[in-house]
């Protein structure tokens, strides 16, 4: 702990005394929010705290079992259906959290007689579940197809299997999902797609990533998580009917796990049908993108290559990085800094998150307490 201490590596929690939204109280002081992932702004929407508190007197708290043996109950069901209209695949399951189903599609899919190929940037959940699978891990370097292409081409595992965030979580940049799609069918593979950081924001009315990128495929397991854009919390898998059928029967964290709570899907649907009706949620998000952008070419900042939700700013040194986040928050914005392990030594960055729900002057404010900033830093 002294070691993480000295250098500038230690975590420590923030107590939150408000709802979820574009302000928080954090720790006595209010700080405009630009730390979360909910995109969308619906983590305090009313109407989907309507959804939860319906579902409450409806169906209680809890589920009480797994989902084979009790817990499978009509706001589950409705929302796997839901989401399979909604993302566009067949059939759909719904998990704990997205950690969840990530860990259970890859053992269910992988064993040790397979060959698990991620990029070397992948969120943890997908990192452990290769591992947890006890398969050959294979990491490609970051968005190298031609790379993939060569190791794939080199396998003779008797199954494959290609992992991928969909939008990196700490770069904000993606995945080429059609040219990982096709090498899938090359190579008789598996495609499981993460897009924690999609949902919600990619594609017609934040459909996700497979509609973003018109990919359509057997091969796809694709992940979305609910607790980011969508407000609530859990994760939905979607694919073809005898897979997501092959995850029911073998997925462990599924098999194993108490069923979501029923309020939790509930909200989930609600999230899904307001997104149907007011595509203009999703449109603000990527107005506020834009705006930042914009702002910060303007003042020369510069930003890592991302059009998505997640805007970072390279710094290097971790505790440089810490100092930036130090200083924005002295100036009323919370925006973290983000340190190894979760990303690579020497590439220290603040992370800025966008949301439909912050103003113009937000996003103006922030890019002039950062500006300031790194001015001062000499940066």
């Amino acid at each position: 702990l002294a070691e993480l201490d000295a250098a500038g590596l230690l975590r420590k929690r923030r107590r939150v005394a408000s709802p979820q939204g574009p302000r928080l109280r954090v720790d006595g002081a209010d700080l405009a929010n630009f730390a979360s992932n909910d995109y969308l702004g619906l983590a305090s929407d009313l109407r989907l705290a309507h959804a939860a508190r319906g579902a409450i007197d409806t169906w209680g708290v809890g589920s009480a079992a797994s989902a084979l043996v009790s817990g499978h109950m009509e706001p589950h069901e409705e929302c796997e259906r839901r989401f399979a209209a909604f993302a566009g695949v067949e059939r759909a399951l719904l998990f704990g959290s997205g950690y969840l189903a990530n860990l259970g599609i890859l053992g269910a899919l992988a064993d040790r007689h397979a060959e698990i190929f991620s990029d070397r940037l992948n969120h943890a959940c997908l990192i452990d579940g290769a591992r947890l699978s006890r398969a050959t891990l294979t990491r490609y370097p970051h968005l190298d197809m031609a790379a993939l292409a060569l190791q794939l081409e080199g396998s003779t595992a008797a199954t494959k299997v290609i992992a991928t965030d969909t939008v990196f979580s700490m770069e904000g940049d993606m995945a080429p999902l059609a040219e990982l799609a096709r090498l899938a069918e090359r190579h008789d593979a598996w495609l499981v797609l993460d897009d924690a950081h999609g949902f919600g924001v990619l594609g017609r009315n934040g459909r996700g990533a497979l509609e973003h990128f018109g990919v359509a495929s057997p091969r796809v397991v694709y992940m979305a998580t609910l607790g980011k854009a969508m407000g609530g919390y859990g994760a939905l898998v979607g694919g073809e009917a005898t897979v997501i059928e092959w995850l029911l029967q073998r997925a462990r964290t599924y098999v194993f796990s108490t069923a979501p709570p029923p309020m939790a899907a509930a909200v989930a649907s609600a999230a899904m049908a307001l997104l149907e009706a007011e595509p203009a949620i999703v449109e603000r998000l990527h107005e506020r993108i834009a705006l930042l952008k914009a702002r910060c070419a303007m003042r020369g900042i510069e930003l890592m290559p991302s059009t998505s939700a997640i805007q970072p700013v390279p710094v290097g040194d971790a505790r440089a990085a810490v100092a930036l986040s130090d200083a924005l928050r002295a100036a009323g914005f919370l925006v973290p800094a983000i340190r190894p392990p979760t990303v690579p030594e020497g590439t220290s960055r603040l992370r800025i998150s966008l949301s439909a729900a912050h103003s113009t002057a937000d996003v103006e404010g922030l890019v002039e307490a950062l500006s300031r900033a790194l001015a001062e830093r000499g940066g």
